[in-house]
């Protein structure tokens, strides 16, 4: 065995190990390369299980915390997906595998660039990057099957809840960024919406307006 196909494999079973147990999300997870999304900072350390820093003060988040996200989202093969925080571009790209269509946006003009060109290098071409406000999400395509925040809000802004269908599903972080965050889902129902709390996490905080770069 090659050592990539080796550190995949270890790779797979950590995810396995922490929860991700559906079987699309661990194929997509194993088809999109971690590393492509890291570019110069740590190359070396792409299969580990940890949060790793990226330009702008951000980081990608921890590969088990990408799957279990994506896992809670319930994602199918039709759905319209919004993401707010597109980073580094590596959790579109596993979304891009499970959705018809990825609509990501990220306040920060050099990171969508950046991860504009990794999407287009891997030939993703259902995936639409804007720099963009995300907490007001995207209102000219909504509404939105599904919606991701990879970014901690006090609460689920209302512009995203607004956006989202009628069976329609949310994930993401909520809580003081300082403090404990805890991962959430969102389904809105016919009279309101239905609040599941899944585990603890950490995020960086979403935060409104546009970086300095852009």
């Amino acid at each position: 065995m090659t050592d990539e196909a080796e550190r995949k494999m270890q790779f797979l079973f950590a995810l396995r190990s922490r929860g991700v147990t559906n079987a699309r999300v661990l194929q997509a997870m194993e088809t999109i390369d971690r590393g492509r999304f890291i570019r110069h900072y740590f190359p070396d350390r792409a299969y580990e299980d940890m949060p790793l820093p990226i330009a702008c003060g951000q980081t990608i988040s921890q590969p088990s915390v990408v799957g279990l996200m994506t896992q809670a989202l319930q994602v199918s093969q039709r759905d319209k997906v919004l993401e707010v925080g597109t980073g580094s571009g590596y959790q579109a790209a596993i979304l891009s595998q499970l959705a018809r269509r990825i609509y990501t946006v990220d306040r920060h003009m050099r990171l969508v660039r950046e991860a504009r060109e990794v999407f287009e290098a891997l030939g993703l071409a259902n995936i639409t990057a804007f720099t963009a406000d995300g907490s007001h999400g995207l209102p000219d395509q909504a509404p939105f099957d599904r919606i991701i925040v990879t970014a901690a809000a006090e609460d689920p802004p209302g512009p995203l809840l607004a956006q989202l269908k009628i069976g329609g599903i949310m994930v993401l972080p909520v809580g003081q960024s300082d403090a404990v965050q805890s991962l959430i889902r969102v389904t809105r129902t016919e009279t309101g919406f239905e609040y599941d709390e899944l585990r603890p996490v950490r995020f960086v905080p979403l935060v409104e307006g546009l970086g300095k770069d852009s």
